[in-house]
């Protein structure tokens, strides 16, 4: 069976020397592999396809027989890696607590222990007529959520 380390072990050298980073490689018991990749400049659908054929001409299909699929982290799909939160600094995120708490702002800051998100909302303070703007800073570990997203605007 094709394992993930075979996986990383083809594809590694290249990766860190064009920039690009591994969010996540899957290999299913049917052996199809999945392969997400990511990058702090974007990757084109050629850099895919190159990847898929290192990937493709390393691997024997005469003894294993696979899938192959090789990506980018798509926006609708959840930030998995502190580099990728890194990355989307100043973006506004959806994120969702281990305790199904959700709530949506800015990525403001994020480092290998975790981020922060900061929301804001418009409360009434005493002794005034008009509601004022309240910035909240919510720091989070990466284990404390099970998901955050980026939101797309078209603004």
């Amino acid at each position: 069976m094709i394992t993930v380390k075979q996986i990383e072990d083809l594809i590694l050298d290249k990766l860190e020397e064009d920039g690009v980073f591994v969010v996540e490689i899957d290999v299913s018991p049917a052996n199809k592999i999945s392969v997400t990749l990511d990058s702090e400049k974007g990757i084109p659908i050629s850099y895919c396809v190159d990847i898929s054929r290192l990937i493709e001409h390393s691997l024997d299909r005469d003894k294993e027989d696979f899938a192959l699929e090789v990506s980018t982290a798509g926006l609708d799909q959840p930030l998995k890696m502190p580099r990728q939160f890194k990355k989307n600094v100043g973006r506004n995120v959806d994120v969702v607590t281990n305790d199904d708490e959700k709530l949506t702002g800015k990525l403001v800051k994020a480092d290998d222990a975790g981020f922060v998100v900061e929301t804001e909302q418009k409360v009434r303070v005493d002794g005034k007529k008009k509601k004022e703007l309240v910035v909240t800073a919510h720091e989070f570990k990466f284990d404390q959520v099970k998901s955050v997203k980026i939101v797309v605007s078209f603004k």
